[in-house]
């Protein structure tokens, strides 16, 4: 075993850190973290003073943390069988994991009143229902230049017109956009022919500044060419004229279809000449119409002055597009028109999946087909895609034409393709990620002087081990039904990873240290290992997941669940970490001691000992050699023998009682080269007085010369430099008062700049942020954002309201919407009709027309007349109705009642009957309305030559719609300020009796920022008081963990004001990665808090400590997390790069500068004390008892037994070391003293677990020595010398002693122990006779001895090392 000397540094494995001074060092220095029971046993007996709550709850989590460890030690083969079966099985769930990429699930507050709302809407409507838009914006190329000119809008219209044109042929049939468009509805007709014509004529609602210009009826169709009677063959809306078609219906049809009837139908929906009117755009254009106002000037048209005030479709009255949706960032002189413009938009309606489902149920064409949602989804998901291509391929097409400006397509079938391909896994880089982190821990663990001891195998094992939790943990997600989503996919397998490591990092730290230490007994060094770092892992991986469980309280879907499986696959690694990753560590143990290589373990092993040449030993006066730690001792110089007559022989002394000794002559030591193996052999009796340890004695015979031996050196250079020895040199440094003043002042401007970092974040996250910066979507929604900031409104009015009764409070309810400074008004600046307003305008007309048919004599009681007008005919119908389904009608209501009285209200009592004509007949309007009334009212054709006159009555309403256009929210400020107002109006009125809520994007995606702040205010406090209370019970430690959530906090802030410098924007994701930060930053400071608090001494001197040995595994830990963030900065979404790779990166280095900077130097100041603190000497314990000894059977008051380890006697340099205590007999009877020469005696520590078998042994002290006797003879020359023939013998005599203390049973009188500091070494010369005394024993490492056959004085020389024990 290597003899550490206090003081002297050796290095560890790894080549980067460090081992302690010595293997028993922690017991005395860092006792409460080595073992809280030697620590609590020194404050029981008097000797220190500290915190026994501390030290006892300490005490208890030890002790299952070496039970756990010593069984996975004892059954590693076991656990890691059962362990990867477990994990493994839960890697299979990963097959049942549902990936989400609707944003309704992933944004909308899961139980929140968005949530209700959403849902009330899907039950009502059902899922899919109503419309989607397909937009195009038009930009110019050069930014600030205006659109508003006859080529750009062309362009425009060529690249929409062919877009529109796109079929996709699937389940056997050619679906057009006439197949699926939202279309206006036209009142039902008995005439087929008139039918058929309607609806071929009909056409898609287009929303497009086209429409202010001839042009935009070329959008209209139809595809094919629509024969009309009287007007033949060829109608298309480019050549249509309505009040034309009008008149020769009239001719072709005079005694089937009622000209008044549609004659006032066409004057309520404002249809006149359609665009047969409207200027040209190209007045060259030979189907440019004779009427267009420019056709015979030729001149273009003023195109700012026709777009002022917006657009009419065929449909004026019920086909306004406001100026404010199809112009962009509009540049208007003194009278309001427009003079210059930079954006165009058109919005294409198409229906929603369940509107198209319904749609086709009953048609002949989806007769074969299982027809359904999910196939007009498809069918919908299908054409969008294939209308981005042809606008993206008509302008690359139309190159000449298109040239100067951008056409940016957008359908929301991109927004979902977007979504789910964001929320794939990205499994190059994430196997990318692992490699880079097995890289990693194969360098840091690996030890390039020492392939035995190098740990690299251990650190791949340990990597690979985490990739698998991490598998398994997401399928335990998987299997508990937690939905995966982008978040899931893209982020937490590198998140895992970087924290998973972490804990592996800190076990393997710990494990270098202790893996060769021979004061431990090898079946219990991965117990300990457990024991002494597993309370911190232990403890980190608690705060970690109670940071997580904290940040789901931010009341969003997607980072909840992102939360909650994080915290799950911290808890799967965590166990993995304390259960299969010891089993790992027994397996590297066994092969260090198998002395194998590291990785290439099937390599033959590497031999232990080096055949050495035995030579002289010569003193020199001057002679020195640099030892260990970079100490010097004296090292006698070697004199080779020249006299080839002298002969070799090694004497070994026999222990009592047989003593004697046995001779043997050693054969001459043949040369051997560099390359060549060594074998097992004694080695030099040189080699072992001058190297302190046997790892320096193994490693000084394998010395080649020239590159070999300037290879060997700067390989020792360089695994002489360890981040132990940097971080205690760094701790030295940091408690300097002028660096401990800079860095309270440093800490101080990092916390003013981070406050003005915070008043900087603004709430935010655009869509742009979200999608690949090269892709088309992001172009369209900059634009988007930038000049139209353009979302609907729909205002929602619930049941449990009575309708009829509450028509006035609707009619305030959709006024007070005009206060909305965001909502597009009317030319009038007031808000657009609503279905309940129309209805009403609708039932006016015909109350009008009734009027006047009842005053000329038309309509009387009793009937109507031929002459008498359908308006008028449908109003007697409509008066007649009573409501009541016994006795629906009653005549003499026709002079008593009005279908809208004077207030404007309509007849309560027959509201429904009203309601169902109303649909029917005027379904234009209806559609125009966007009311979509649930549930639907009854279907009812009007005949002004039925007699029948009951009208079916519609079910009360229980749903329906007010719809708004919203515009200039290009900001997470005024779309939240918008919700604030609308979510005023709908709390007044629900208050008023009126169930109402608004809904539209605006309100699914940002009205999470309302309460943001508070959630993230609520969670920050949670996860802070959570570890808090973690730390107070584990550390038992008020003070400190005051310290470390206050750090902690600094961090969040710090954090936060960073997110202001980068102007990265308030949302969901960084808010939750705030509150995580909590988790990651106790990773930093608890570390770093624990090794202060389990340290001894001053202030300053922990902290030293404290960095000196947590250092290592916090750099280690902050640089696997930014290996793992690393490959987050590769992803193709500027939302990942922004939003999680900086985020993480800013967080990893303000970590590690709060943890190892500043936290330091507020220990070092302001620090609690020890858990432990000596009575007699400041900066050490002294060495423990052990528990008391039965009584000894002999009667001998002093005895020392020397045993001789069987098959351990070739072993050469490495000795014999067996305890005692592990056997009851010796192979040798005890005698009271020893005649051997001990001049140094080291205590060596043992174990805990051992304390309770030194109770079946006395108090004893057992010496194992190894004498190694040269021996020269020099023969006589001459017969006349024979006389002075004399044999003089040198003796090198090596001692390898272990000393086992015990004390006496009670009532006896117990040792006295002297304090010794771990910096001093003590030498000693001891006289051959020396014995233990006081109950201390001592025995010799190097003793040279020389005598004669005549009298001649003898002499012992020896350098001692003497250090306390330390047991547990």
């Amino acid at each position: 075993m290597a003899i550490a000397v206090p003081g002297q540094d050796s290095v560890g494995e790894g080549g980067q850190w460090a081992s302690s001074a010595r293997p028993h060092e922690d017991l005395c220095t860092r006792t409460s973290w080595a073992d809280a029971r030697t620590a609590l046993a020194h404050i029981n007996k008097g000797r220190a003073t500290g915190s026994r709550a501390a030290l006892w709850v300490r005490t208890k989590l030890q002790v299952q943390l070496l039970q756990l460890g010593l069984f996975c030690q004892r059954h590693a083969g076991k656990v890691l069988f059962v362990a990867l079966l477990l994990l493994a099985t839960f890697c299979v769930g990963l097959k049942s994991a549902t990936l989400i990429t609707d944003v309704e699930q992933l944004w909308v507050e899961e139980g929140g009143r968005l949530e209700e709302e959403l849902q009330y809407v899907r039950d009502s409507v059902g899922e899919g229902s109503g419309t989607t838009q397909q937009m195009v914006i038009l930009t110019p190329k050069h930014e600030g230049a205006s659109v508003l000119h006859p080529r750009a809008l062309l362009a425009h219209a060529a690249v929409l017109t062919a877009a529109t044109k796109v079929k996709v042929d699937m389940f056997d049939i050619s679906w057009g956009l006439k197949d699926i468009c939202s279309a206006p509805s036209f009142p039902i007709f008995d005439d087929h022919i008139i039918e058929q014509i309607l609806e071929r004529i009909t056409p898609c609602t287009i929303i497009t500044p086209l429409d202010c210009f001839w042009e935009g009826s070329k959008l209209l169709g139809p595809e094919y060419p629509v024969t009309i009677p009287g007007l033949g063959s060829g109608v298309r809306w480019t050549n249509l004229n309505p009040q034309t078609v009008l008149e020769k219906m009239q001719l072709s049809f005079p005694s089937h279809f009622s000209v008044t009837s549609f004659a006032a139908f066409m004057k309520r929906a404002g249809i006149t000449t359609a665009y047969q009117e409207k200027p040209c755009l190209d007045p060259a254009d030979p189907l440019c119409p004779d009427t267009a106002p420019n056709k015979q000037s030729q001149q273009s048209p003023d195109i700012g002055a026709e777009l002022t005030g917006g657009c009419y479709g065929f449909a004026s009255k019920y086909m306004h597009w406001p100026e404010q949706l199809i112009v962009g960032a509009p540049t208007t002189n003194k009278t309001g028109h427009i003079v210059r413009a930079e954006a165009l938009q058109s919005l294409v309606q198409l229906m929603g999946p369940r509107t198209m489902y319904e749609y086709w149920l009953d048609h002949y064409r989806v007769h074969h087909v299982d027809w359904s949602v999910e196939k007009a989804g498809q069918i919908l998901e299908a054409w969008q895609n294939k209308f981005t291509q042809a606008v993206l391929e008509e302008t690359q097409r139309l190159h000449n034409e298109t040239r100067p400006y951008n056409l940016l397509p957008f359908t929301s079938a991109a927004l979902t393709h977007l979504l789910r391909d964001f929320s794939e896994v990205p499994v190059f880089r994430v196997a990318l990620g692992y490699a880079f982190m097995v890289v990693y821990a194969c360098i840091s663990l690996s030890r390039v002087s020492d392939s035995v001891k190098s740990a690299a195998g251990l650190g791949l094992a340990g990597v690979v081990l985490v990739a698998v939790s991490v598998a398994a943990g997401l399928g335990l997600c998987a299997v508990l039904g937690l939905p995966f989503n982008a978040a899931t996919t893209q982020v937490l397998p590198f998140l895992a990873l970087g924290l998973g490591v972490d804990d592996m990092f800190l076990l393997a730290h710990t494990f270098v240290h202790m893996a060769d230490n021979e004061g431990i007994p090898y079946q219990e060094r991965v117990g300990e290992v457990v024991k002494r770092a597993g309370v911190s892992v232990v403890l980190t991986s608690v705060c970690n997941v109670g940071g997580f469980l904290a940040g789901s309280l931010v009341p969003v879907p997607a980072l909840r669940c992102f939360c909650q499986q994080a915290a799950i696959l911290l808890l799967v690694n965590v166990l993995a970490a304390l259960t299969v990753f010891p089993a790992l560590m027994t397996l590297d143990l066994r092969r260090r001691r198998a002395r194998r290589p590291d990785i290439l373990c099937c390599l033959p092993p590497a031999p232990v000992h080096r055949v050495l040449p035995l030579h002289p030993l010569t003193p020199t006066p001057s002679g020195v050699e640099e030892g260990r730690g970079g100490i010097r001792h004296p090292r006698p110089q070697q004199t080779p023998l020249s006299d080839p007559a002298r002969k070799t022989t090694v004497t070994r002394a026999l222990p009592p009682p047989a003593g004697g000794t046995v001779t043997q002559v050693v054969p001459p030591a043949a040369p051997r080269e560099c390359w060549a193996p060594p074998s097992p052999a004694a080695p030099s009796l040189e080699s072992i007085a001058t190297n302190t340890s046997t790892r320096d004695l193994v490693a000084s015979g394998g010395r080649c010369a020239g590159l070999a031996r300037a290879w060997a050196a700067g390989v020792r250079a360089a695994c002489g430099w360890s981040l132990g020895g940097l971080a205690a040199a760094y701790g030295a440094t940091l408690t300097h008062g002028a660096v401990k003043a800079a860095a309270v002042v440093g800490l101080a401007v990092s916390v003013a700049g981070a406050a003005w970092g915070v008043s900087r974040v603004s709430d935010g996250l655009a869509l742009t942020e979200v999608v690949p910066a090269s892709s088309p979507e992001h172009a369209f929604l900059t634009a988007q954002h930038k000049y139209f900031g353009f979302y609907n409104l729909v205002a929602v009015t619930g049941g449990d309201v009575e309708y009829p009764r509450h028509q006035h409070l609707l009619h305030q309810y959709h006024q007070a919407f005009a206060r909305v400074t965001a909502i597009i008004k009317n030319d009038d600046g007031g808000l657009p009709e609503f279905w309940l307003s129309l209805f009403r305008d609708w039932l006016t007309g015909l109350q009008a027309a009734f009027d006047r048919d009842w005053r000329d004599g038309r309509i009387t009681q009793d009937k109507w007349h031929q002459n008498a007008s359908d308006e008028g005919i449908l109003a007697y119908k409509l008066l007649v109705q009573t409501g009541h389904v016994d006795n629906p009608i009653d005549v003499s209501l026709l002079t008593q009642i009005r279908l809208v009285d004077s207030d404007g209200i309509i007849n309560p009592k027959a509201f429904y009957n009203y309601l169902t004509a109303w649909v029917n007949t005027d379904s234009l309007a209806y559609s125009a309305s966007q009311a979509d009334l649930r549930p639907e009212p009854r279907h009812w054709s009007h005949d002004r030559y039925d007699e029948d006159l009951r009208i079916p009555k519609s079910q009360p309403l229980v749903y329906t719609q007010l719809p708004f256009y919203l515009h200039q929210l290009g900001d997470t400020e005024a779309i939240t300020d918008m919700i604030q107002q609308v979510r005023a109006i709908c709390t007044k009125f629900y208050n008023l009796g009126l169930p109402n809520f608004p809904t539209g994007v605006p309100f699914t995606f940002w009205e999470q920022y309302i309460k943001l702040r508070f959630y993230l205010v609520l969670a920050l406090l949670a996860v802070l008081t959570a570890v808090f209370v973690v730390l107070a019970v584990v550390l038992m430690n008020i003070w400190a963990s005051a310290l470390v959530v206050l750090l902690l906090a600094t961090l969040v802030l710090q954090l936060f004001g960073v997110l202001g410098i980068l102007g990265i924007k308030l949302s969901a994701v960084p808010a939750v990665l705030l509150i995580i930060s909590v988790g990651v930053g106790v990773e930093f400071c608890v570390h770093v808090t624990v090794g202060f608090l389990t340290s001894v001494g001053g202030r300053d001197r922990r902290v030293i400590l404290a960095l000196q040995h947590m250092a290592a595994p916090v750099l280690h830990g902050a640089a696997s997390t930014l290996i793992a963030s690393i490959m987050l900065l590769f992803s193709e979404f500027d939302f990942i790069r922004r939003y999680f790779f900086y985020v993480l990166l800013a967080l990893t280095v303000l970590g590690v500068l709060d943890g190892l900077v500043f936290l330091p130097v507020l220990l070092s100041l302001v620090g609690p004390p020890a858990e432990v603190v000596p009575r007699n000497h400041p900066d050490r314990l002294p060495t423990p008892s052990p528990p008391p000894s039965p009584q000894p059977t002999h009667s001998h008051s002093h005895s020392s037994s020397s045993r001789r380890s069987s098959g351990r006697a070739s072993s050469g340099g490495r000795g014999m070391r067996r305890s005692s205590s592990n056997n009851g007999s010796s192979m040798y009877p005890r005698h009271h003293g020893s005649n051997l020469s001990l001049t140094t005696i080291t205590e060596e520590p043992s174990s805990s677990t051992r304390s309770s078998q030194s109770l079946k042994s006395s108090h004893e002290i057992v010496v194992e020595p190894q004498v190694v006797v040269e021996t020269t003879t020099s023969p006589a020359t001459t017969t006349t010398e024979r006389h002075d023939h004399h044999v003089t013998t040198k003796v090198t005599a090596t001692a390898k002693v272990k000393v086992e203390l015990h004390t006496p049973l009670p009532g006896a009188v117990e040792p006295t122990y002297r304090s010794s500091s771990s910096s001093t070494r003590r030498s000693s010369r001891r006289s051959s006779n020396s014995s233990s005394s006081g109950g201390r024993g001592e025995g010799g490492n190097a003793a040279s001895t020389s005598s004669s056959t005549h009298p001649s004085p003898s002499s012992s020389k020896g350098c001692s090392d003497v250090d306390e024990e330390g047991y547990k």
